[in-house]
């Protein structure tokens, strides 16, 4: 049976929900050379310690071992993605939603196989790019998706040995923030759920972790004269946060992911070498403070540009991070905001693969 997803493969982390479900898996955009493992104690869910073997005719080494997400957080020799970076064609992020696929893939389904034999899981995906890379690369990074991958997971808790090929039938690629908004303006039968949204020009500002999309939805259709992405994100300020704290502190965050799991908990306390504590919220509110000026600025040039607009959303990873400060920076301006913003990508994803599907496809 294949299955029908929406996976968001954020610069920052994979975000990837299955149709009939509302728990989405989350898995940091990070991986580790990975090699045999010296284990003390095993890890107590699988999704702590993704190790596994990967074969794709996409990536440029094929066959290669890797610790993924959690595993890698703190592994001294961990990869994040830079700016520089194009999810379309990075290998990283590829490696890490091919993990997230399988992985879904074990967790949800009941195999009956024999022993040494690969166990198979078929998707049809909706997944997105941001604003400027979608016209020159959403054909290539849909290409890369498509046809059969191998996942091998090795020393994982729970999948030892367990070998799954991951074959990704059909793909729907659309734009970052606009399939955010057409989540919002639906409900999960596809019908309208909020008029002014679907009917309405709606402007949007999604903040990732290295790109800001910046979207303009009429009547659910892309405006290409005025949608507009900027290469910066959250990460230019987390690294600075990690820079200051360095300096400062000579504390060294091992990854961006565990600086951004820190703030998620609002816990702003590290502990110095010996016995000593010391609160970096101070550090944190000074760069998202500079963060949200910078978001304002951008939403006015973009707004200014285009006063149709009835509305500025603001929405994704960075937007949940940044509330407050773009909240306080925002003065008399008012901007909309919504809940569980880090989801909305993925959930669009998902309603705009299931459009196509049934040949009805408003974004």
């Amino acid at each position: 049976m294949i299955k029908l997803a929406g996976i968001d493969i954020g610069n920052d982390s994979i975000k990837l929900v299955l149709d009939g479900s509302r728990e989405p898996l989350v898995i940091p955009n990070i991986i580790a050379p990975g090699y045999e493992r010296h284990i003390l104690q095993e890890e107590d869910s699988p999704w702590k310690a993704l190790d596994v073997m990967i074969y794709s005719p996409s990536l440029s080494q094929r066959n290669q071992r890797y610790f993924v997400g959690q595993l890698a957080l703190e592994h001294e020799d961990n990869l994040e993605l830079e700016d520089t970076d194009n999810k379309a064609v990075s290998d990283q992020s590829l490696i890490v939603a091919l993990t997230a696929l399988a992985y879904q893939g074990l967790a949800t389904q009941a195999f009956n196989s024999g022993y040494g034999a690969v166990e198979e899981v078929e998707y049809t995906l909706g997944t997105g790019l941001p604003v400027r890379a979608f016209a020159k690369y959403s054909q290539q990074f849909e290409q890369r998706l498509l046809g059969e991958h191998e996942v091998t997971f090795l020393s994982t808790p729970q999948f030892h040995n367990r070998k799954i090929k991951v074959s990704i039938r059909k793909v729907a690629v659309s734009i970052e923030g606009a399939a955010a908004i057409f989540h919002l303006a639906t409900h999960d039968s596809l019908m309208v759920k909020d008029e002014e949204i679907y009917n309405g020009c709606i402007g949007v500002c999604e903040i990732g972790a290295l790109t800001t999309d910046f979207p303009v939805i009429k009547r659910m259709a892309i405006d290409n004269h005025f949608s507009h992405g900027e290469q910066i994100g959250i990460a230019t300020y987390l690294d600075a946060i990690i820079r200051d704290v360095e300096d400062a502190y000579s504390y060294v965050f091992p990854s961006r992911a565990k600086l951004v799991q820190r703030i998620k908990q609002r816990d702003f306390t590290i502990q110095l070498l010996g016995e000593g504590q010391v609160d970096i919220r101070p550090i944190v509110d000074q760069h998202f403070r500079r963060a949200a000026l910078r978001m304002i600025e951008m939403i006015k040039k973009r707004w200014r540009k285009y006063p149709d607009i009835q509305c500025f959303y603001v929405i994704g990873g960075g937007a949940s991070a940044l509330r407050p400060y773009i909240q306080e920076a925002a003065g008399s301006l008012k901007l909309r905001f919504a809940n569980d913003s880090e989801f909305l990508n993925m959930h669009g994803y998902l309603k705009v693969a299931k459009s196509r599907l049934n040949q009805a496809a408003p974004v």
